[in-house]
């Protein structure tokens, strides 16, 4: 087991090297499978994912029947559906595996007890999760803000393994275009670099 791996997810100056040792004694290793859903819509989620490989991603079906992607998650990401968790609600997303991988899982009661037991955790914690405040309202000012092109050259340099690795019709419902709109998109973007 690589301690670098989960002091690089788990990083905060308040966290030593027993509470490291606590922290991954309470994880367990996984595989999961291209395709594979790890959390359905409609189910409560009962833990949450810190990704060592692959790529996955969170999407919900529109009022429509669409399936629209709502993010995207690859290595040293933690891969987690937080209004279920947290509020112990059924999910309205879904969770599902883009490619073969490995995760580490933590259950929401050994959470709940590291918590409330390592005060660096605690800090940590709301540290992450005011920084995943600040990245979903910057998404959210940049779906309304940028052109489809804007977002999509953003999203090659912040995930280009999103790009080369996932199908373009995710990449187009997490842009909130059509497919033929992203095709169109990276036509021009091969022409005019």
């Amino acid at each position: 087991m690589d301690h670098l791996f989960f002091e690089k997810i788990y990083a905060h100056p308040s966290l030593n090297k027993e509470d490291y040792k606590e922290l991954i004694a309470s994880h367990t290793k996984i595989e999961f499978s291209k395709n594979e859903l790890i959390l359905n819509e409609g189910k409560i989620s009962n833990s949450y994912y810190l990704i060592e490989t692959g790529l996955l991603r969170s999407f919900v079906i529109d009022f429509k029947g669409n399936e629209i992607t709502t993010a995207f998650f690859g290595p040293n990401e933690i891969l987690i559906e937080v209004p279920s968790l947290f509020l112990r609600i059924p999910s309205k997303e879904n969770l599902q595996a883009l490619t073969n991988g490995t995760a580490w899982k933590i259950e929401f009661s050994d959470f709940q007890k590291l918590f409330s037991s390592i005060a660096g955790f605690t800090e940590w914690g709301r540290t992450w999760m005011s920084n995943q405040l600040f990245i979903s309202k910057q998404r959210a000012v940049n779906m309304l803000t940028q052109s489809a092109t804007e977002r999509y050259l953003d999203l090659i340099k912040d995930q280009p393994e999103i790009i080369k690795q996932v199908p373009l019709k995710y990449i187009a419902s997490y842009l909130g275009v059509t497919d033929t709109s992203l095709s169109r998109i990276r036509k021009e973007i091969s022409i005019n670099p």
